[in-house]
Parts: C-alpha cells; structure tokens; sequence
C-alpha cells in the first residue's frame, strides 16, 4: 500500500512552489476571455493547448481538446492509477472574466505581479491557480512513490460565461468523466487559514432585457414630459427587483430561507467586501442567510449613452443584463421564468420589454456527509497545522456541479479551491495568496492518499 510520509509530501510541494508560480504566471499571460466580442479566440485557444502540453509533460493520456457545443474547448486527460484504485476527476478552468476598468488595476491584469506578500493577476485564484493546484499535488505524489488513484483531469473553456458547453458535452459523452470521486477546484477558504469545504452552490439565471418606447430618440426640450422615455422605464423595471431593505423581490420567489451553518460576521463582511464607511449593507437575515440561501438579483450591465458625448434627447431604447442567483431548493429554470413574468409585468406606459435568456445553471448541495468528506477532513487538517475543517455555502454558481451529480450518482463530490475573501475574484486586482495555493496543494496530494487507503479498506 502506499506509504509517502505527510511531512516528506509537504516537502516537495514547498520546493515545487517556484514552479507553480512561474507556471502560473505563464497561464495568467493568456487572455481567455471566452467572448469573442471582447478577446480573441486564440487567446482562449492558447490557454487550453498548454493546459493540455502539462497533462501530457505528466504522463496523462487520452489528452484531448474537447470542441463542446458553446464553440469553446474544455481539455481532458486520464493517468492511470494502480490496478483496483479508485478514479478521481479533478476540475477546474482556464476560461476568466475579464479585467473590467484596465485603469484600477494596480498591475497589469494579464501579468502575474507579487505584492504584498500575494500574486496578482486575472485569473490567479479563478481558476488557473486551481488548475496548478492540481498539477502541484500530483507532482509531489509522483516524488514520494507515485500517485494512488486513477485520475481524470478536466479544465473547462467557458465556465464564466455560463453558456453550459462542457455540461452538454458530458450529457452526451457520459463515460468519459466518471469517477468515485469528484474534486472541484473552484471554491475557496472561507478565509486565509481556515481550511474550508463547500456545501452548497448558488444557481443562476442571467437574462438580457431589452425596452423600446419610442421610434427614433427624441428632443428632450420638444418632447420631454410627455413622450415616454425607454431609459426611465427600464429603470423603473430594474428598482422593482428589490424592496426597500435592498433585498431581492421576484414576484413568485421564496426569499426568506435561513442557513444552518458557519455564519459570516458582519464586520468582517463588510471589510471583506469593502463597503464604503456610512453605507449599508442591503437585504435582511444574516449575511449567511442572504449569501448562499436566498436569491439575490445584480444588474451586470446597462446599454444606455455614456455621460461624456451625451445629448438632450428622450430615448427610444435601452437595455440591461440581470443575473439571477439561485440556491438550493430552487429551480434556475423556474426562476427564470418568474424573473422574466415579473419584470414583463413590471413595466410603465405599455412599453415594450423582450426578456431573452443568456446563461443558465442549476444551484448544488454536496453530501458532506460521505466517507470522501472525511479523508479531505484529515487532508486539510494536517495541511493547516491541526486547524479543523468547516463546512460553508458559497454563493456563487459552477452549472456543471449539478450534471455530475445527475450523471454520477454515486460519485463523491468536494469543493476546495482557492478564492478566498482577499482573492477579490471578478473584480479588479485579484491575487491568490501563495501560502494558500502550498497548503490546498498539500490537502489535495493528502487526500489522494487517504481516499486510495480508505477505499482499499473497505474493500
């Protein structure tokens, strides 16, 4: 059976950390961005090919570039195990959101630039730090007697943009991802230090709304007071979403569950989040309660003239992009439909709203109750110096969570990962804190080990 020492794997991970982050550094440099409206497709195309040389460089086969229905490719490989071990897949992805304001970042965002003790970068934390994460704990197991279990490796292409390629692709090819346990690589500690698991995940709907009044715009100073201006309907469907707390209003949507688990400290909230001194926080129940079990709805984005260039006129059109998060206990697909009903319903004047769906996924609950739960348990508390591990909700959204566990019944499924509060993921000046990246490196190499004993046990 498999014997390498915690304290020897430890070792290599902490001489491979130089590794990881010129890897790292490399990976950050592609811009892959999946939406063509803002980058290249070959920056994306670039990503997946050296995801893929990393795979092969470690010994995987069966590497592909697998072309999934939303025209992005996601990249798999398989290294095989031991005769009778068990298989784990491991995921994360190479697709990130793009930079936003290019202005506030402090370094440039596709050039990994340590500071302060962290690296920075898009995508450093969400998620190609996942993706040498993966490597990294693989390599140590390599340097202490191999790996024990068969591993599958998946790094998917558009995982930002929710457009569900890699989902429909594994629908259709149901045993090329299947494995006894599943370990996504997209969360994060619920802060630094604090090894933590995810339990639950978030849908989320997002939806383009789009509000014509008028056929052409008008003259604000001839027509304005009467003529109905489509910029001031649409925000007027937009404030309809939340009542006076700030709290998410869908007509026909249960808001009011509560989370039995880890809560989260408003002082720490608001510092983790970084609210302004004087501002509020929006919504009612506990900041768990509105994180990761209840819905929460965010204008992402409005079409409207910008205030530099800006003439007087009444306008004919507008449009907004409104995401929907989900959690557990709701349908995306019903949310949808409410979300749509009500913001049709919701507009002034007769004017005319089309509601067209853009992204779709559905929320997860894990079973942290699963013999996989307690082998990362042990994993991440020899990882983190006897710290025990917690069970939080995230309230973000990986679709593809919910087709394994359809697909995969049977299947463990863990949730570690990288972005922690002080990642800022999504936003500008993301970073991933190295220390971070040794530990979770470490966990996953120690859990390996102890799923591969675990399940020899029991057999």
């Amino acid at each position: 059976m498999y014997q390498a020492r915690p304290t020897a794997l430890a070792e290599s991970v902490a001489a491979l950390m130089p590794r990881a982050r010129s890897e790292l550094a490399e990976l950050v440099s592609y811009r892959s961005v999946a939406d063509p409206r803002q980058f290249p497709v070959g920056e994306c195309e670039k990503a997946a090919r050296w995801v893929a040389d990393a795979l092969r460089a470690e010994g995987f086969g069966d590497v592909a570039l697998l072309d999934t229905p939303d025209g992005t490719q996601s990249v798999y490989g398989r290294l095989a195990g031991p005769e009778g071990a068990p298989t784990v897949l491991l995921y994360a992805h190479y697709d990130v959101q793009p930079p936003l304001d290019e202005g506030a970042w402090l370094s440039p965002p596709f050039q990994l630039t340590e500071r302060d003790g962290r690296w920075y970068g898009r995508g450093a934390a969400d998620c190609k730090g996942g993706i040498l994460m993966h490597l990294t704990a693989l390599r140590a197991l390599r340097e202490n007697g191999g790996v024990p279990v068969s591993v599958k490796v998946i790094a998917e292409g558009s995982e930002e943009q929710a457009t569900g390629g890699l989902e429909r692709y594994a629908e259709a090819h149901p045993e090329l991802l299947t494995a006894d346990a599943i370990v996504i690589g997209d969360t994060g500690n619920f802060r630094v230090g604090l090894p933590t698991v995810t339990a639950t995940l978030r849908g989320m709907t997002m939806v383009e709304v789009s509000v014509e009044t008028l056929e052409a715009n008008l003259h604000s100073g001839q027509f304005g007071g009467a003529a109905p201006d489509a910029l001031a309907a649409l925000i007027r469907i937009l404030d309809s979403l939340r009542d006076e707390s700030g709290a998410t209003t869908v007509n026909g949507l249960q808001e009011q569950e509560a989370w039995n688990g880890l809560q989260y400290d408003e002082d720490a909230f608001r510092s983790d989040a970084k609210v302004l001194d004087g501002v509020g926080l929006i919504g009612t129940g506990t900041i768990a309660d509105r994180l990761w079990a209840r819905p929460a709805v965010t204008v992402l984005g409005i079409d409207c003239p910008p205030v530099v260039g800006a003439t007087p006129s009444v306008h004919a059109s507008a449009r907004a992009l409104v995401s929907l998060r989900v959690p557990p206990g709701l349908d995306a697909a019903e949310a949808q439909k409410a979300l749509t009903a009500h913001m049709e319903a919701a507009a002034p004047w007769g004017a005319r709203v089309e509601v067209t769906p853009r992204g779709q996924g559905q929320p997860f609950r894990a079973d942290t109750s699963s013999p996989a739960y307690e082998a990362m348990g042990d994993a991440l508390q020899t990882a983190y110096d006897g710290a025990e591990m917690q069970v939080a909700g995230q309230g973000g959204s990986i679709p593809l969570c919910n087709t394994l566990a359809s697909l995969y019944p049977q299947a463990e499924i863990l949730l570690i990962g990288l972005s922690e509060p002080d990642a800022q993921i999504h936003a500008a000046n993301e970073s991933v804190s190295p220390q971070e990246l040794e530990r979770l490196s470490l966990a996953e190499a120690l859990f390996l080990v102890n799923y591969a004993r675990g399940k020899a046990k029991a057999a």
